[in-house]
């Protein structure tokens, strides 16, 4: 530990531990949930949000990292190496009984994203991913489909297309970590952030770089940095299996 309190320096292995035992308080905690529903804090918050929030952070916040939460926002940003959490990415579909949520988690540090863990809550089924090191699912490594043709992809989506723009099935599933994850592995060909609609930091960062070390092409569609630990900052992410599909997804999307 350095006398500030942060993590330094920290092993890969360390570092995926730790994310890992934040997602796994969160499925604990959730278990013992009773009430599902809306929490009265702010619009689209739910009490299942607050419970998975606080136990993900008390992990984060005693293993010393800074943290940027969708549901509490920054503690601690002074820390070197900052974990931006989604607790419970997809809660109206665990509100609704919808069996597609996760909490996602993205340690960043000075040179960008660098460990993430991405974990079904529903199936348990668990995505990681170390900077230069790849991208598995439960141990086993992912790969994405290599569909080039948007005439033969299925899309995944945040928000609602304005137009139809050539793919050959589309999902909109709700989950964005999951989403994003499901492109890594070759489930979804792509998935755009499309119709007006944005996205924190905390619903992205692990599953892009889930992504990206599996070999699939994560782009913002207007050519921002992805890469953002402003609470209040909002992007428009665009994953595809192939450069020529994300090519094909930006330029119809935009």
């Amino acid at each position: 530990m350095s006398r500030s309190g942060n993590v330094d320096p920290v092993q890969d292995g360390t570092l995926i531990e730790v994310l890992r035992e934040a997602a796994a308080a969160v499925s604990q905690a959730l278990g013992t949930l009773e009430n599902w529903g809306p929490s009265g804090t702010r619009k689209g918050q739910y009490h299942s949000d607050l419970v998975a929030d606080a136990a993900a952070v008390d992990i984060l916040d005693r293993a010393g990292f800074g943290i940027l939460s969708e549901e509490s926002g920054a503690h601690h940003p002074e820390r070197e190496t900052m974990v931006v959490v989604d607790p419970l990415d997809g809660s109206t579909n665990a509100a609704r009984g919808i069996p597609w949520y996760a909490t996602s988690l993205c340690a960043v540090d000075a040179d960008g994203p660098r460990a993430a863990v991405v974990v079904n809550q529903v199936s348990g089924a668990r995505y990681e991913a170390v900077r230069g090191g790849g991208a598995v699912r439960d141990g086993r490594p992912v790969r994405p489909s290599g569909c080039t043709s948007l005439a033969h992809a299925i899309v995944g989506f945040s928000g609602y297309p304005f137009r139809y723009f050539g793919w050959s099935q589309y999902r909109s599933l709700g989950a964005a970590a999951l989403d994003l994850c499901a492109v890594a592995e070759g489930m979804l060909d792509a998935y755009a952030v499309v119709g007006g609609s944005e996205l924190g930091s905390w619903d992205y960062l692990g599953g892009m770089l889930v992504c990206s070390e599996a070999g699939a092409v994560v782009r913002e569609l207007s050519g921002r940095d992805l890469v953002v630990l402003e609470h209040g900052a909002r992007r428009t992410p665009v994953a595809a299996a192939t450069p020529e599909l994300s090519q094909a997804v930006i330029r119809a999307a935009s």
